[in-house]
């Protein structure tokens, strides 16, 4: 495929797995930047800040500055700071999602906050986490960043968002509202965050039921990439189709 759009591009499964690159992730991103296309790396993962993350990438081969990473975190924030401005929030999660909530003028406290804010992090708390259960319980709004209920690494999968938030909703009853992917605002966000209209950008991802789902909701083109988590045969188990399927980015045109 071949097209002069704009780019908005998953990470995990898309660009790296873990700490690899994906072969011709580095080109893809050298071919945006020579056609000069506007793009950001867009993920769901909310545990590191956009420098943290350009670092990590730049350590396996990648060269992508912190302006063109957009996070699950971030999405968050702003759409707090749109909701209920200068609040006051319970916070689980890592520094990728408190700079980004101090960012917008959000106080982190657990004195009456008016909002629980669900991250990720590497060492859940059960103190803390009984706290997020008890603070929702009483009547605060609960905001998780994404659904995964599980994250890959080296070793194997790792709990994630979405299955302690599913422990806090089963204690209260309360349903989170989740931020992130497949949800069409984080798309909405990260297109606002590039300034490009979504009809002129295309979506990459592996996953139908996040990254393609997502897109398409949002109103833009679709490219499912098969270096991560889908093969050909899934895509027939979903009611909706990617614009285009591609063995992996080194075969996107741009």
């Amino acid at each position: 495929m071949k097209t002069e759009k704009n780019f908005i591009i998953d990470m995990d499964g898309v660009l790296v797995h873990g700490r690899t690159i994906i072969p011709g992730a580095d080109t893809f991103i050298d071919r945006l930047r020579s056609a000069k296309r506007k793009f950001v790396v867009l993920t769901n993962n909310p545990l590191y800040t956009p420098g943290d993350l350009s670092h990590r990438l730049k350590i396996v081969g990648l060269d992508i500055p912190r302006e063109n990473i957009f996070t699950s975190a971030m999405a968050t924030a702003r759409f707090l700071d749109h909701q209920a401005p200068a609040g006051k929030a319970f916070v689980i999660g890592g520094s990728g999602l408190t700079s980004q909530l101090h960012e917008v003028g959000y106080i982190i406290t657990d004195h009456d906050p008016e909002v629980v804010v669900l991250g990720e992090t590497q060492s859940y708390d059960f103190e803390a986490i009984t706290k997020a259960i008890r603070f929702v319980a009483r009547g605060a709004r609960f905001i998780a960043t994404n659904p995964d209920a599980s994250g890959p690494t080296e070793n194997g999968i790792v709990p994630a968002c979405g299955a302690m938030a599913a422990l806090i909703e089963r204690a209260t009853g309360c349903a989170p509202f989740f931020v992130g992917k497949p949800n069409p605002l984080m798309m909405r966000t990260a297109l606002n965050h590039l300034n490009v209209h979504s009809e002129e950008t295309v979506m990459v991802g592996d996953r139908m039921e996040t990254d393609i789902i997502g897109g398409i909701q949002a109103g833009m083109e679709t490219v499912l990439v098969l270096s991560g988590l889908t093969t050909r045969d899934d895509i027939q188990r979903f009611p909706y189709r990617p614009s285009h399927v591609v063995n992996s980015v080194a075969d996107i045109e741009v």
